[in-house]
């Protein structure tokens, strides 16, 4: 599949699998649409990768700021929905207000900014919708139950979306599922009051760059891949589990939930094991 001369909308493109995202379409030739909340560093990425790209920044959730938003866009051929939040706190220590900006921004705001560009998608018989969801949204991640919720919804609002436009219209749809890539999602996710955590995990420093999981996004895409799983190893491995072993990989998830609350008893902040210690020897 060529991008040479299409319109590529990014959100969340200001950093992280987003910027990589809008480096690897820009070398293909598409013409970049980035969106995120800092028009700074927006400008940062252009400056790098397009400098002639449309800068449109604006808050995901904002939701009465959003038709005029992809107004603005105008017609698109790829939306790529990137923009996202992650959680970093147990289910029994969250507040109910974490979780509906969680859901909100990780669920809400990309159906909606989908439902915005697709008639007139629809109405050109093509285009291409591209959900960045997770390895968590395969499986109940263990201090991400808001997280995996929103991403688990996202792949079944997209499988279903597929189903209703790719044949009937020629609208392509693609679901991608990261593991662990190296950029600030820890630090920015999360803890049960709402606040930001402020630190990354063992998990993310030793992550994937950010361009090379947008290379194997692109590579995904051109092999016709509906759903991309780009993880290594361990993550690769548990994201199988779901379908395989399922029973398997929820005593596996339940000793580290034990483990966690054990943590929790002794007035300790639950931290998430490396994969490693996660799987075992």
């Amino acid at each position: 599949m060529s991008f040479q001369g299409k319109t590529i909308w990014i959100t969340g493109a200001s950093s992280g699998i987003g910027a990589g995202l809008a480096e690897a379409f820009a070398r293909e030739g598409g013409r970049l649409i980035l969106s995120g909340r800092n028009r700074e560093a927006l400008a940062e990425v252009a400056a790098r990768v397009q400098p002639t790209a449309h800068l449109l920044p604006f808050e995901a959730t904002d939701w009465a700021a959003l038709p005029r938003v992809a107004a603005d866009a105008g017609p698109v051929d790829v939306l790529v929905n990137n923009a996202g939040i992650s959680q970093r706190s147990l289910a029994v220590d969250t507040r109910p207000d974490v979780y509906t900006k969680l859901i909100e921004t990780d669920l809400l705001a990309p159906i909606w900014l989908t439902q915005l560009v697709l008639p007139a998608m629809v109405a050109r018989r093509s285009g291409h919708i591209i959900g960045i969801s997770s390895v968590a949204g395969r499986i109940g991640a263990v201090l991400r139950t808001g997280y995996s919720a929103a991403k688990h919804g996202l792949i079944g609002y997209l499988d279903a979306l597929r189903a209703e436009v790719e044949d009937a219209y020629g609208i392509r749809v693609t679901t991608v599922l990261p593991g662990s890539v190296r950029t600030q999602v820890a630090a920015n996710a999360l803890l049960a009051d709402g606040a930001a955590r402020g630190e990354s995990d063992p998990n993310i420093d030793a992550g994937m760059e950010p361009a090379e999981c947008a290379r194997r996004i692109l590579a995904g895409i051109a092999g016709g891949q509906r759903e991309i799983i780009v993880a290594d190893g361990g993550e690769a491995l548990v994201a199988g589990m779901r379908f395989t072993a399922p029973e398997q990989l929820f005593d596996m998830l339940a000793k580290e939930g034990a483990r966690l609350a054990a943590e929790r008893a002794k007035g300790g902040r639950p931290e998430p094991a490396t994969v490693k210690q996660f799987l075992g020897p």
